[in-house]
């Protein structure tokens, strides 16, 4: 063999290795459709970073049999898409199912299946935890994301991209992978970045991180997960409707117009429930962007199926800004003037407690867009005190204490804190009923306290021990509904539905607080310690306006401020 053969065969050797190679660069097409199998199982995370989001996920796609599962925070949601299932009736195409841990009688967890049936409008087809690359063109090769983040690794990776423009938004897709021995992809990163010009900013943004991709391997008894188990329909009007809220993957792997449609549809039915109306399309489309993160973390949460649960509510079209704006409660360092707690000792006292049968609780109000929490707090324990030594129930005004305490401190709609509220009552001569004053506003109106009759007078306030739970529940018991301050500023706690509260995340200390709130009873769900508090958001938020939060590890804070006014 001469030199030149010699060269041309190792030329050849080398080409051969260098596409074969997993780390080969593109096909011959760089707009090639990268085919990723029709039976496949992968493990990955779904990242939402704008509302701090990282859900794990295992998915098990056969679309030659019809069928599909993806699980998601482990095994905590099971869903099934059957293709191949008609229950026995011709106007039946598809089954789609969805199995979490409920609770029994006795707080125990136990699976329970929900069934929606698909239709020649809307069959039920298996689910893709890949997105469709039709139309991406290779870009280039470069170092892999490390799995869960964008942050780079050593590994070298392809790059393909769309970019596709619709009106004013511009939405850009990028998709890293690499390849096996025998040249098939495997997938690695995804990343969808929607901008819309009219906002100046990014309308949508998620990332799904892929790992042990494994081509051709899906165990047949994966599907088996719906035998033995009695599935029914959703509950809630229309919700078995919504298909991805049973099938959460298909809103991140369908294609735009798809993908709008479904936020659309969930969209249309939040602003029918809530009477939402909007100025013009701009702002339309800009609230709707807010919806759609919202949505995404409510959804994501309740997958996670801790003890309690979220829901989309009013609120569910505002940003963190103008969330922020609810939680009017200021922080002043030092002594705030009140009387120390004098903790009797009580032979007994109830397991549990609720004002609100006692007749102590005033309806739920709302505080609408208005810092002025504070003056809710203080007004719900003045209210419930006044009844446990009068026995008459008023509700006394909280437009007096945003219009008219200024020269104590507190700053209107901009926020305030419960003593200055006090000493105000205790200055002016006493507050006014809510008849007598005028109607709440939720902003800050023209004080005329002078004008009018004062129902109640005050002789001073009492600062609850911090962080014992004998002396809130004895000063609840003993005293009526207490105010408190909260740290509110959570996602969590802003859609909250009904359970037990308890974010980790919740800070405890005096500058976490945030919000002010009444506690009106205590007691035990599932052997979980609970306040329960009374909110300002309206019945649309939390269970009727309330909140049941854990007593654990003084979560939110609520042991940390507490009062309570003396009535004169």
């Amino acid at each position: 063999m001469t030199l030149i053969d010699k060269l041309g065969l190792f030329l050849t050797l080398l080409s051969i290795f260098f596409f074969t190679n997993v780390n080969a660069g593109p096909p011959s097409s760089s707009a090639s459709p990268i085919d990723f199998g029709d039976v496949y199982s992968l493990e990955g995370v779904l990242i939402l970073p704008y509302v701090e989001i990282r859900e794990p996920f295992t998915a098990y796609y056969d679309m030659p049999n019809n069928r599909s599962r993806i699980d998601y925070y482990g095994d905590l949601v099971l869903t099934v898409q059957r293709g191949d299932q008609d229950d026995r009736n011709d106007d039946v195409i598809g089954i789609s199912y969805k199995i979490v841990y409920a609770v029994d009688s006795a707080g125990l967890p136990v699976r329970k299946c929900f069934q929606a049936n698909g239709s020649d409008i809307a069959p039920v087809q298996p689910q893709s935890a890949l997105p469709d690359l039709t139309g991406f063109t290779y870009v280039t090769q470069e170092n892999c994301p490390q799995y869960g983040s964008e942050e780079r690794g050593d590994k070298n990776c392809e790059l393909w991209k769309l970019v596709n423009v619709v009106e004013e938004k511009t939405n850009k897709y990028r998709f890293w992978l690499t390849r096996d021995s025998s040249g098939n992809p495997i997938p690695i990163h995804y990343v969808m970045e929607g901008f819309n010009s009219l906002f100046g900013s990014h309308y949508d943004k998620y990332e799904v991180s892929y790992k042990n991709y494994a081509r051709n391997q899906v165990n047949e008894s994966v599907f088996d997960v719906i035998q033995n188990i009695s599935c029914s329909g959703y509950p809630g009007p229309g919700a078995g409707r919504i298909a991805h809220l049973h099938n959460p993957m298909a809103e991140f792997m369908s294609n735009e117009r798809d993908r709008e449609s479904m936020v659309d549809q969930t969209f249309t039915i939040f602003k029918k429930d809530h009477n939402k109306q909007y100025d013009n399309q701009t702002q339309e489309a800009l609230r709707k962007t807010y919806f759609r993160f919202n949505h995404r973390f409510v959804q994501s949460h309740n997958r996670r199926n801790l003890h309690y649960k979220l829901k989309i509510n009013h609120l569910a079209d505002l940003d963190d800004s103008e969330l922020r704006m609810l939680r009017g409660r200021l922080y002043t360092k030092g002594y705030n003037g009140g009387e120390p707690f004098d903790k009797p000792t009580l032979k007994s006292r109830p397991s549990e407690l609720d004002w609100r049968l006692a007749g102590a609780v005033t309806p739920v109000k709302d505080q609408a867009v208005c810092g002025s929490c504070w003056s809710f707090g203080t007004v719900g324990t003045i209210e419930g005190t006044y009844f446990v030594k009068t026995g008459h129930l008023v509700s006394f005004s909280e437009q007096q204490l945003v219009d008219c305490s200024w020269d104590q401190g507190a700053n209107g709609c901009d926020g305030g804190e419960d003593f200055r509220a006090y000493k105000y009552v205790m200055r002016a001569g006493g507050l006014a009923a809510s008849d007598d004053y005028g109607s709440y506003i939720g902003q800050d109106g023209k004080c005329h306290d002078r004008n009018v009759p004062k129902t109640v007078q005050l002789r001073g306030f009492v600062n609850v021990t911090s962080y014992d739970p004998e002396a809130l529940e004895i000063a609840l018991f003993k005293n009526g509904p207490v105010t408190v301050a909260i740290d509110a500023s959570q996602r969590t706690f802003s859609f909250f539905s009904h359970g037990v509260y308890y974010d980790p995340e919740c800070g405890s200390t005096p500058d976490d607080l945030d919000h002010q709130v009444l506690a009106v009873g205590y007691g035990t769900l599932y052997g979980q310690r609970y306040w329960l508090i009374k909110n300002s958001w309206s019945t649309y938020w939390g269970n009727d306006g309330y909140i049941l939060m854990s007593q654990k590890d003084n979560n939110c804070g609520v042991m940390t401020s507490p009062t309570y006014p003396l009535i004169a």
